[in-house]
């Protein structure tokens, strides 16, 4: 019966090429499910947070290393500046439509700003590539005979943008409210007093492993509110001490004995000095993950010719190093899986968000947002604005619309001490519900707009 659909007619190619890709993730989901449910225990906890740790700190990092090196060259990272423009579309797009949720469903004040940001960013980290890595491993897929290569390396030039974004944007935007710190923080009581390496949700944990350790003084204080709210008394003393003054530093003559700041020669404006503190507690460092990192590696080996034909191809004389890396990159996506399989096996945390602000996130993460996407995608090919030609190319743009929110939400609500059950039973019923939405997404863009761009 397979076989006879199979030899029919296109559509019936391109359902199946949707289709049956997705079937082999959601299979590898299940069996990590499966190994990890509470009632089987067929294995531990902490092995799922070690694959996580592999995951992202080994097997990510050499695809993206892989991939992205061989595709990229000085003409290419030209031609293909809409893949950050678009991600900067996307996020811009989820928050109006964020915003639009938290007016409409009314979530409790506390979580105003947390329901704009579970809406804003979406997934463009394991899971794009792992939808790539299964269709470009399906016959009859309409991407041709350097799918995998490219799709990788496509995803991976829109990474590095969206985690400067949760890094800083995302960051301060997940800071516990001022009016509502001590609501929060009584809120949080009863999960902090219990948490440690193991107790983290694997949703938090997945994406950036180790968060529990990137904790910085002010992580969980609502710090910005703190320092732009000192314009409303006379003095700057109103503002918190951050205590920054490094060793070391003897370039000034004098130092303020109640910020540990050094004194400048010139007084610094009030407004400059307290962007600068904000400046100064944003966590940019943490932007040089792993992935990133090999992403920057790649991007630089690959514009340079002669260093290109020195790591990368058949002939280079690091062919034997790359070749390593590609077995190790092989084992990125079915990890992954089995890792996402280990937090949706944990269900959901007790939220305070309220059943309707749930929906309403949901409804436009994984309904609204990916009909814009269609109308976003459509139009930059009708301006002339995608690359010609290249059906991966706009396949991954649309990914950024379609895909559930961030993994990495879950580690900074976690970072902040803010919402951090909320964040947790956000992701797991998007992701639950992704299942079907991405499905019907993905069939769309094969049965209906592949042809359009055609």
């Amino acid at each position: 019966m397979f076989s006879n659909l199979y030899e029919g007619n296109l559509k019936e190619e391109k359902l199946f090429s949707a289709i049956i890709p997705l079937l082999k993730l959601i299979s590898l989901t299940l069996i990590g499910v499966l190994l990890a449910h509470p009632i089987a225990k067929l294995v531990p906890r902490a092995t799922f947070k070690l694959l996580s740790k592999l995951v992202f700190g080994l097997f990510l990092p050499c695809m993206i290393f892989t991939n992205l090196g061989q595709s990229i060259t000085l003409k290419n990272f030209t031609l293909w500046w809409f893949i950050p423009l678009n991600v900067m579309f996307s996020i811009s797009i989820g928050s109006l439509l964020g915003y639009l949720v938290a007016l409409i469903c009314q979530p409790p004040p506390q979580y105003f700003r947390f329901t704009i940001i579970m809406t804003s960013l979406g997934n463009m980290g394991n899971l794009p590539l792992a939808i790539i890595t299964s269709i470009c491993n399906t016959k009859n897929h309409p991407f041709g005979e350097d799918c995998e290569k490219n799709g990788v390396a496509y995803a991976s030039f829109a990474q590095w943008v969206a985690v400067s974004v949760v890094y800083t944007f995302v960051y301060h935007m997940m800071e516990p409210p001022l009016e509502y710190y001590e609501v929060v923080e009584e809120d949080q009581e009863d999960y902090d007093m219990n948490e440690n390496e193991l107790s983290i949700p694997l949703f938090h944990d997945a994406e950036w492993p180790g968060v529990e350790d990137k904790e910085i003084d002010y992580s969980k204080t609502p710090f910005v509110a703190r320092v732009f709210n000192s314009l409303l008394f006379d003095s700057l003393r109103s503002m918190p001490d951050l205590g920054t003054l490094r060793e070391g530093q003897e370039n000034y003559d004098r130092v303020d004995d109640h910020y540990g700041k050094p004194m400048r020669c010139l007084p610094e404006p009030r407004m400059i000095r307290k962007f600068r503190i904000v400046a100064e507690q944003t966590p940019i460092k943490h932007i040089l993950s792993p992935p990133i990192i090999a992403s920057f590696l790649a991007i630089t080996i690959g514009m340079i010719p002669g260093l290109k034909g020195f790591v990368f191809g058949d002939d280079a004389a690091l062919s034997f190093l790359t070749d390593s890396f590609q077995f190790m990159a092989n084992a990125m996506m079915p990890f992954a899986m089995l890792v996402l399989g280990g937090m949706l096996a944990e269900g959901p945390e007790e939220s305070r968000l309220g059943i309707r602000t749930t929906i309403g996130i949901i409804v436009a993460r994984l309904v609204l947002l990916p009909l814009v996407g269609v109308g976003v995608l459509m139009l930059a090919d009708n301006l002339g604005v995608l690359v010609d030609d290249d059906q991966m190319y706009r396949f991954v743009i649309f990914l950024h619309y379609v895909t559930p929110s961030a993994i990495l939400l879950g580690a900074i609500a976690s970072l902040r001490g803010y919402a951090v059950q909320e964040a947790s039973a956000i992701l797991f019923w998007q992701h639950v519900i992704a299942v079907v939405s991405v499905s019907v997404y993905i069939f769309v863009y094969f049965k209906f707009l592949i042809t359009s761009f055609a």
